[in-house]
């Protein structure tokens, strides 16, 4: 496998990219400057540099010193912490802060989970959102999860199978468990979802 094959198969892992795009990439990159391809290089490293997850909902977050543990949405005093609401990825939860229609605590699933699959648990955070739930203590107490995944087959088995694992620590932490209603359209995701669409799906949420 030459170069060209070896950089378009790193290409296509990335999510949503198929074959002719990562060729595409790989062509528009050996027609940039070495200038261009060494500072997307020096970009890359510096990513795992300063950039940290979030002890808390496993968000990335740009560092601001080495001894940060939390970021700013987890670390906020302000913010609500009777709503905790779950998402599948990092972007999800960017679209939901920027439609400034939520302002409560976040949890980043890690992944949907796929209707055929024996090994769930070992894909998303299931465990350690257990642990957040059980966790939940007075006087900013828990009282709402939401489950907030994208309207397709594989969202909604992911939106039942999280139910049947939380349904116990959350009975027993009287944690209410909803889903954003369907202000969302079938087979929409939510990172791709405009701040109407994401303040009706909230509002109605059940």
């Amino acid at each position: 496998m030459d170069i060209i094959e070896k950089l378009a198969e790193i290409f296509k892992e990335f999510p949503g990219i198929g074959e002719r795009q990562a060729k595409r990439f790989v062509y528009f990159l050996m027609s940039r400057t070495p200038a261009y391809n060494e500072n997307l290089s020096g970009l890359i490293l510096d990513l795992k540099k300063e950039v940290a997850q979030c002890g808390e909902c496993f968000r990335f977050f740009i560092l601001n010193n080495k001894k940060e543990k939390l970021c700013d949405i987890c670390s906020n005093v302000n913010a609500d912490s009777s709503t905790l609401l779950v998402v599948e990825k990092d972007s999800d939860l960017e679209s939901v802060k920027k439609s400034r229609m939520y302002h409560g605590k976040y949890f980043i699933l890690g992944g949907l989970v796929p209707i055929v699959e024996k090994t769930t648990k070992s894909r998303i955070r299931i465990e350690e959102l257990k642990q957040k739930i059980s966790g939940s203590k007075e006087p900013n107490k828990l009282s709402e999860i939401i489950l907030a995944f994208s309207l397709s087959p594989q969202g909604d088995h992911t939106d039942q199978y999280v139910r049947e694992q939380i349904k116990d620590v959350s009975e027993k932490q009287t944690v209410k468990i909803s889903s954003l209603g369907r202000g969302l359209s079938t087979g929409t995701e939510l990172e791709y979802s405009d701040n109407d669409t994401l303040k009706n799906a909230l509002k109605n949420r059940q």
